[in-house]
């Protein structure tokens, strides 16, 4: 289809039955997909393991027919394979935006917007756009990034659509995770753009949750990065930050794809039964 009828992608995206609501949930199950996008390939101790695009798809396919899957963030390679094969139909869908700064590169904080742009994500029917906004204080391309971001929000919101701002306080040795490091980086996103009227926030799980949601009163959804080996400690995080005021769900990708033991149903069913009936 693609080396024939690449014209399919957007006949499919024009006619793709679009989920209306909420659903039966106040809270959302999305599935992401969006690391490969900027070389982030491993889980684990596996380094590659996104590297098959078809086993990648395999996984995907079965994580998004799981009852109580909401949708799918990914860059739009990855969003027009599905599309190709029907599997987005009545699921929300965020097209993931700032894909630049890609792991380990001098340049990973000007997190340059190489995927989907504002106008593409209208015309392509999805329900909005995710945007990473790393801030480190000692790296200049930090600053291209923040303007790019809140650019970003302003023309999401004048579509309409949801602006889902992914925020850490960084450095080269990494994120900081501690609760205050978060509180500052939520402080810096939701004042990105024009309007928050449509920004949402995707923020990690960490110690004393209850401060962290404290600092905002936008739509949070929590993301599930790579459990390592303790998934059951990552679970049961997971479980208690859920039932905090403010939190819409969970954007869980690598840890439900590709968990341990490679029970794709069972972990993406554990997941959804911590959420709000």
């Amino acid at each position: 289809m693609r080396v024939r009828t690449p014209e399919r992608i957007a006949d499919a995206a024009a006619v793709r039955r679009r989920r209306r609501g909420s659903g039966a949930r106040d809270q959302l199950m999305i599935i992401a997909a969006d690391h490969p996008g900027r070389g982030a390939l491993g889980v684990g101790g596996r380094p590659l393991a996104m590297g098959s695009r078809v086993e990648l798809l395999d996984r995907l396919t079965l994580a998004l027919s799981r009852p109580g899957v909401d949708g799918l963030l990914a860059t739009p390679d990855i969003v027009e394979d599905l599309l190709l094969l029907g599997a987005l139909e009545g699921k929300l869908v965020i097209g993931s935006m700032n894909r630049g700064g890609l792991q380990g590169a001098v340049f990973e904080f000007d997190d340059r917007f190489t995927a989907y742009d504002a106008e593409t994500i209208g015309r392509m029917r999805l329900d909005g756009g995710k945007m990473l906004c790393r801030i480190a204080l000692d790296e200049p391309g930090t600053a291209a990034t923040l303007e790019a971001c809140g650019r970003a929000v302003t023309e999401l919101a004048a579509g309409g659509l949801i602006a889902l701002v992914e925020p850490f306080w960084s450095s080269r040795g990494g994120h900081d995770l501690s609760p205050d490091g978060v509180i500052k980086a939520i402080n810096v996103a939701q004042a990105l753009g024009a309007t928050s009227a449509r920004t949402w926030l995707k923020i990690p799980v960490v110690e004393e949750m209850e401060r962290v949601l404290a600092a905002t009163t936008l739509p949070t959804l929590l993301l599930g990065g790579d459990p390592g080996d303790t998934p059951d400690l990552t679970y049961a995080a997971w479980r208690k930050a859920v039932r905090l005021p403010g939190v819409h769900g969970l954007v869980v990708g690598r840890a439900l794809l590709y968990p341990a033991g490679d029970d794709v149903a069972a972990a993406v069913d554990t997941a959804v039964s911590m959420l709000d009936p």
